[in-house]
Order: C-alpha cells, then structure tokens, then sequence
C-alpha cells in the first residue's frame, strides 16, 4: 500500500474512505489522524471533507481504494488527535 492511497474502512459500523495522515497513541491507546472525503459519518459530513481522529481498535476493516489524495491546509490537528506520533505522512 502506498503512504498516500485512500482507504475505505468500517469504524463503528459506518464505512468511511479517509486518507491516514498520522498514526500515534492517544492515552496509550493506538489512534489515527485521517482525512474522512467519504462515506458515512454519525455527525454528518461536510462537503469537501472532515478532519477525523479514530481509535484503530474500533476500525473493523480496511481496504486501499482507488483514487487520489485527499488533505486540507488546517493539518494541525495531530497535537490534540496523538500525543506521540509514530508515522506521519509528508504531502
């Protein structure tokens, strides 16, 4: 899978297609930074896309899909989603 490939995954029951920008922990628990441009959202999703901060323990599947990259300029949010980021994505 390449670094910058969206991915369709299931979280909490909705299907959601993000783009992973960070992976860390949170308190300890493992956690993704992801741009959500897709799919389903139990908060709505605004047009455009939504910054997501999702716990990989609740993440049920996920699967790359075709398609192009998908971020916003406001990526600031790894300081409040990760307390310690273990990989991040450079676009």
């Amino acid at each position: 899978m390449d670094a910058q490939s969206p991915v369709l995954c299931v979280y909490k029951g909705l299907n959601r297609e993000i783009c992973v920008h960070a992976i860390g922990t949170k308190n300890g628990r493992q956690k993704v930074m992801a741009y959500q441009f897709g799919g389903e959202s139990s908060k709505g999703l605004p047009e455009g896309g939504e910054w997501r901060c999702l716990f990989v323990d609740d993440i049920e599947s996920i699967v790359e899909i075709p398609g192009v990259w998908h971020t916003r300029d406001d990526h600031s949010r790894p300081n409040t989603c990760i307390d310690e980021v273990e990989f991040e994505v450079i676009a």
